[in-house]
């Protein structure tokens, strides 16, 4: 069974990581990036001829967040497998604690045409993975190298609004923001996003702080569609979650102790991440319900790339195509268990690992029903169209 702990998008989404955010206007002036620059790779590179002349290496440098592959005994097994099966040795370094805080680190950097150090980092989508892309600071990937990723992928790590060529991203785990209700404190089953604005719930109802998570949730209220949303569309949310905080509607804008709230009963109905609520579960709060509302859920990824001049590409390739074999990624999400991108490695969980709790969860493995309720977050590309997101939403959490 899954052992309590902190989840990787806790450690993402907490308070370091929102204040990170608010501020990102003053990291960007600090490291001296002005929005997309194309300081990167020239447009009209050769990738084809460039990847012919990639020579194989026995190392590998790999940036992640803590606590977010399958760990025993401070070792980590996958990671001993890839090992023993290549010859390659991995240096796994668990540094990433906050996307908008390292950015900040490894953007002056990159923008100086020089390698940051790391032959893979997982990022999340959102600006800073988009500013990557635009800036061409992102080595497009050679998919003839992963031919498990091109079997066995699933649509989670395959229909990607942000990259929908799959020039740069392999998936690393994905997850949904939805609703989390305590089924003790609530007349029957929620499907519904607007239980959040329901006044028979004043008082007792939970909101992110993150303004991504709350203002993108507001447009699935009014029915908007976040992905190519305007700045009118974005007014109107934040009109809305404007007039929910002054009902009283609203007890706090948690990060992520929202989930505390819920298994306390302080909060009836709360915005959750479903990574969060089946730990929770598993730790004994069956009373904890996680639903995607029928307006839709958001569907939220977190991305390997490689970063332009990395040392060792052909590893980095390898190693993605070794996660992406069933076998490999069940070890791996057997312990994560957030939204698995692999669905093939579910039999093996249930079978070979003998973890049915993990194989039979539809907040680890949803349904093609499910995932087609699932919505991706607004594009936010500049820095002038950050300002005016933050500007509508941070008011609000921070009131």
């Amino acid at each position: 069974m899954t052992q309590p702990r902190i989840s990787r998008r806790q450690l993402m989404r907490g308070a370091a990581g929102v204040a990170a955010t608010a501020s990102l206007a003053s990291v960007l002036a600090a490291c001296g990036v002005e929005g997309t620059k194309g300081t990167g790779a020239a447009e009209d590179f050769d990738w084809t001829a460039w990847w012919a002349e990639q020579k194989p290496t026995d190392r590998l440098v790999f940036a992640n967040w803590p606590l977010y592959i399958d760990t025993a005994k401070g070792k980590y097994p996958s990671i001993e497998k890839f090992t023993r099966e290549t010859g390659i040795k991995v240096a796994y370094k668990p540094v990433i604690q906050e996307n908008a805080e390292f950015f900040s680190q490894i953007s002056p950097v990159l923008q100086a045409g020089d390698p940051i150090g790391y032959d893979i980092i997982v990022i999340s989508d959102g600006w800073q993975l988009t500013q990557l892309m635009e800036n061409r600071w992102l080595t497009p990937l050679d998919r003839s190298r992963l031919p498990n990723f091109n079997k066995y992928a699933g649509e989670v790590a395959t229909n990607l609004a942000y990259d929908p060529d799959l020039t740069y991203n392999v998936v690393w785990q994905a997850g949904v923001t939805g609703i989390a209700y305590n089924e003790d404190l609530v007349d029957g089953p929620i499907n519904s996003i607007e239980a959040l604005f329901d006044t028979k719930y004043k008082g007792k109802v939970g909101m992110m702080s993150d303004n991504d998570e709350l203002g993108t949730t507001g447009l699935l209220a009014l029915g908007i569609e976040p992905v190519g949303s305007s700045l009118e569309d974005w007014q109107k949310s934040a009109e809305l979650l404007t007039k929910q905080r002054d009902q009283g509607i609203v007890r706090q804008y948690y990060d992520s102790s929202y989930i505390k709230a819920l298994e306390n009963g302080d909060v009836a109905v709360s915005m959750a991440w479903s990574g969060d609520v089946f730990q929770s579960q598993q730790s004994g709060f069956s009373n904890l319900k996680f639903v995607v509302p029928e307006e839709g859920g958001l569907l939220w990824s977190d991305n390997c790339v490689l970063p332009l001049n990395a040392k060792n590409p052909v590893s980095a390739l390898k190693y993605l195509n070794f996660v992406y074999d069933p076998e490999n990624q069940a070890i791996i999400e057997n312990w994560i268990n957030y939204i698995c991108p692999v669905p093939a490695a579910q039999p093996i969980i249930r079978n070979q690992l003998n973890n049915p709790a993990v194989a039979n969860s539809p907040l680890v493995f949803p349904d093609p029903a499910t995932i087609e309720r699932l919505r991706g977050y607004p594009f936010v590309e500049t820095a002038e169209t950050n300002k005016e997101w933050t500007d509508l939403f941070d008011p609000i959490v921070q009131s």
